[in-house]
């Protein structure tokens, strides 16, 4: 793992090179865990960056337990669909994805697996539903607007739609916060350098790893690099 020596003073003006490009557009669940490397640290560091998650996110399972395993799958498809297209009129949207979200269209519903549910002859197939968050959009107002969406997909025949576990959120393009991150990492690292006093500098290892994230609060994450930090001599010319 590379090493960056560094004096209190300059830190500032150091620039991270974006190692990680592959989420800088992609949109994550904050649950949801980054590819593991080898030499990666589960220890969150305790400087990072606050933020609103972009989306408050609901587990929805449409079930169906009509007796014809045929007549079934074709309400359940056909509740989908139904959910795809009333989406838009209710302000939520739909995707699905264990860890990266792909929007979920009329085009690609066929994507959406039906899988054995917990009974016999019964079926369901399971998708994300999406409230965007920010500015006056409180997590409970989201909240109440995926609710009253689910209320009104009407079921088809004995299928039927319902919240599967709790509510998560999501972040859209985690890597591109890299340098406020970096920022926040520098600012931290000078008041503690600058404590110690001239004859140290500070030691900061990991700055090459991927932004990682976490929940921190209702409607709010906490993205983070995860970095040591270590105060040491500086050495003498």
């Amino acid at each position: 793992m590379k090493r960056l020596m560094i004096a209190a003073a300059c830190l500032m003006g150091t620039a991270f090179p974006a190692v990680a490009q592959d989420l800088e557009s992609a949109e994550v669940i904050v649950t949801g865990m980054r590819i593991e490397q080898d030499d990666y640290s589960r220890d969150m560091p305790a400087v990072g960056l606050r933020r609103p998650a972009d989306f408050l996110v609901q587990q929805v399972a449409i079930r169906g337990d009509t007796r014809d395993q045929k007549q079934r799958r074709d309400e359940i498809r056909s509740m989908l669909e139904r959910a795809v297209r009333l989406a838009p009129q209710h302000g939520v949207e739909l995707a699905f994805g264990d860890y990266i979200l792909t929007p979920l269209t009329p085009e690609n519903l066929d994507e959406i697996a039906i899988a054995a549910d917990n009974r016999p002859d019964s079926e369901r197939v399971v998708f994300l539903v999406k409230a965007a968050l920010g500015g006056k959009e409180s997590g409970s107002a989201a909240q109440e607007r995926i609710s009253s969406y689910i209320t009104a997909v009407p079921e088809t025949g004995r299928a039927q739609m319902d919240e599967w576990g709790d509510a998560t959120l999501s972040v859209v393009g985690p890597d591109g916060y890299r340098s406020q991150i970096a920022g926040k990492i520098a600012e931290d690292a000078n008041v503690l350098a600058a404590q110690m006093g001239e004859g140290y500098a500070v030691e900061v290892e990991g700055l090459n790893m991927p932004v990682q994230w976490a929940r921190s609060g209702p409607s709010d994450v906490m993205l983070f690099i995860p970095y040591k930090l270590t105060i040491v001599p500086r050495p003498r010319l």
